[in-house]
């Protein structure tokens, strides 16, 4: 706990370690005042792309949390940023929400559902048979494939729902072609949170609650992993990962809470 708190910087999960669908998890504002009291360079780094950093701030702010809308960075923005650098002014068929449309909006790419170039998927609940049919017919037609995260389930108030993966593998299955995965654990997207922090990768830590993409993703990219128990994954889930976090906390708020 002593190495974790001299960190400079800190990369944060949101869904399963700040909230579960609209209430804040224990020790959430703690930490956050932690945070700005020890003057730490943080930043939320969220693989949801459903919604844009204004969002996000406003939902945190109706929660009883005040954050700062430079702290966030989601996987729709990364995809956004990953797109304009491989095919600038590029079109794309998108499955998603806003935080998605926006993202890729103000990076200069139009939507396109006669001839786009990509078909991109991020989380959202208005996915159906159409949806998988439009995007069959692109991929088929030459469209590439990008997933916004590799996240299969998610947390939620009500329990563990589908997420980005789920949505995009019926697509991978009747095309025969898989997706390129931008979000976390994928380095593209830790580079860039690394350089928004201004932190070397030894100077910082990744707090997530999951295996699969936050521990993985301070694994391979230098940064120390840190594991909670509030999201989706258990003591003994862990157990199935041929790696380990380097500690596991029940909460993030027992980094404010240790003395």
């Amino acid at each position: 706990m002593d190495l974790l708190k001299k960190k400079k910087g800190f990369l944060c999960d949101m869904d399963g370690v700040i909230y579960h669908g609209d209430k804040l998890l224990p020790g959430a504002i703690e930490f956050v005042k932690w945070l700005y009291k020890e003057e730490k360079q943080f930043l939320f780094l969220t693989n949801a792309s459903g919604k844009t950093p204004k969002e996000l701030q406003k939902k945190l702010w109706r929660m009883g949390l005040a954050v700062d809308e430079s702290h966030f960075y989601t996987s729709a923005l990364a995809t956004a940023k990953f797109i304009n650098r491989q095919s600038p002014r590029s079109s794309a068929f998108v499955i998603g929400d806003s935080g998605l449309f926006n993202a890729l909006h103000d990076a200069g790419i139009t939507i396109n559902d006669i001839d786009p170039e990509y078909v991109i998927v991020g989380e959202t609940k208005n996915y159906n048979f159409d949806c998988i049919s439009r995007a069959m017919k692109h991929i088929t037609n030459g469209a590439k494939l990008i997933g916004t995260n590799t996240d299969l389930t998610g947390p939620s108030e009500s329990g563990i729902i589908p997420a980005c993966r789920a949505l995009v593998a019926p697509i991978e299955a009747v095309t025969g072609k898989s997706a390129y995965y931008v979000g976390k654990p994928n380095p593209l997207m830790m580079r860039t949170g690394l350089e928004m922090l201004g932190v070397h990768s030894e100077d910082a830590a990744i707090i997530g609650d999951r295996m699969d993409t936050d521990i993985i993703a301070g694994i391979e990219s230098g940064i120390d992993p840190i594991l909670v128990l509030s999201g989706v994954t258990s003591r003994e889930s862990m157990k199935q990962y041929p790696y380990r976090p380097r500690l596991v906390l029940s909460s993030i708020g027992d980094i404010a809470g240790e003395k």
